[in-house]
């Protein structure tokens, strides 16, 4: 999977990933898969200290309980974006913008991404290095790896945090982060410090837990790989029209920049979106009385940090911010009422009774549901922005 797992990114993940009870976690003996653990270390020939660490691993019954658990109620939009993109993180970000310009400025002219967008990630992840987390990292994945739930991915995972921690002559105490492995400021999962980690310090060691410019300059490197394009912004803020076909919103309906201008999308400030072939696709993510932005390729590589629109939406607009630019100009609603996962769920499946394929009923608000709410909204005489409000949830619930 071309992605990097940070802490919420890797939650993201595991709600996804299939159970398995065939690999080396299924076992509920601790001691036992430990010792499976060490013999898939000394078969991945690994040294024989990192061998004799594995046996002093710790079972921590708080990853398994974090594992377990589910949010009752998701955020908003509006509420989401209130926390992570605060005034607080906006002001401290120029002051570290400020801080490493010049570094900030040779990472963009070797890898092509622009620093402001590095420290959006640092300050979204882990505000700045103010929380790297505090789980011991061996012991959180070697418990992960002894549970049958997703046992060959933490096995993985464990085993090449033992690489990392040899590599960079660390001791087990020294590797602590998110409960589910996730290291460092820019929160890298041990199979992405192993690829993307750099040296950006020039001390010859990648050292993602101490060195500001290693974590940058290696975040730098990722979204390079990934493809980030030089020269392209993530997107921006638009203005649409009162008339617009709300269906046509989505990251899987992407149209030309000339379609969009002349179906009247307009820029934030009011004038024309600017004629070109550069692909973008409208998102609503507070519905037709919220903000609406066009997202470019840009935006697909930030998710491939972390799959959450909410979140890549906020490091585009934080980094706009860090920038110098303003505010959006149609902030969310503030109104607007998280859901809970039941009220989700029961949407999903009064939405397939009526013949709206809104997938497996799972309280998880996709894009399947979305679709389905927004053919509801339209047959239903409502405006079809695939927006959960009150008065739609209601009308499918009565």
């Amino acid at each position: 999977m071309k992605a990097i797992f940070s802490t919420t990114a890797v939650a993201a993940l595991l709600a996804a990933m299939p159970v398995s009870g065939h690999a080396v976690g299924a076992t509920t003996d601790f001691r036992s898969c430990l010792a499976t653990l060490q013999q898939r270390a000394r078969e991945q020939n690994l040294p024989d200290r990192a061998v004799a660490v594995v046996a002093g691993m710790q079972q921590q019954q708080r990853v398994l309980e974090l594992d377990r658990k589910q949010p009752e109620f998701a955020q908003t939009f509006g509420q989401y974006l209130t926390t992570r993109v605060s005034e607080d993180r906006i002001r401290r970000g120029r002051e570290m913008y400020a801080r490493h310009r010049v570094f900030l400025d040779q990472l963009a002219t070797r890898y092509g991404v622009p620093g402001q967008y590095l420290v959006a990630f640092w300050g979204l992840e882990t505000n700045f290095g103010g929380y790297l987390g505090n789980m011991p990292t061996l012991d959180s994945l070697a418990t992960l790896a002894c549970d049958p739930r997703r046992s060959e991915f933490f096995t993985s995972e464990f085993l090449t945090a033992l690489r990392v921690m040899e590599r960079e002559s660390l001791r087990p105490e020294q590797m602590r982060g998110s409960w589910a492995g996730a290291m460092g400021h820019t929160q890298f999962m041990p199979s992405n410090y192993i690829r993307y980690a750099v040296d950006g310090d020039g001390d010859g060691r990648t050292d993602l837990f101490g060195s500001e410019k290693d974590a940058l300059a290696s975040a730098a490197n990722f979204l390079s790989h990934l493809g980030w394009r030089d020269g392209f912004r993530w997107g921006r803020e638009v203005i649409l029209p009162e008339n617009f076909d709300y269906g046509l919103t989505g990251r899987s309906n992407p149209q030309s920049l000339t379609r969009w201008a002349g179906l009247g999308v307009r820029l934030a400030d009011g004038t024309p979106v600017p004629a070109a072939e550069i692909q973008g696709s409208i998102l609503v993510p507070a519905g037709h009385r919220g903000p609406a932005f066009i997202a470019y390729d840009n935006f697909a590589v930030i998710m491939n940090w972390n799959r959450s629109e909410s979140y890549a939406l906020s490091v585009g607009l934080l980094a706009d911010r860090i920038a110098g630019g303003g505010g959006l100009r149609r902030p969310p609603p503030a109104d607007q009422e998280a859901l809970s996962r039941n009220q989700v769920e029961s949407m999903q499946l009064a939405l397939n009774q009526r013949g709206y394929d809104a997938g497996e009923p799972d309280g998880v608000f996709g894009p399947a549901t979305r679709n389905a709410l927004g053919a509801y909204q339209r047959d239903t005489g409502r405006i079809g922005d695939g927006f959960p409000d009150r008065e739609v949830l209601d009308s499918l619930l009565k």
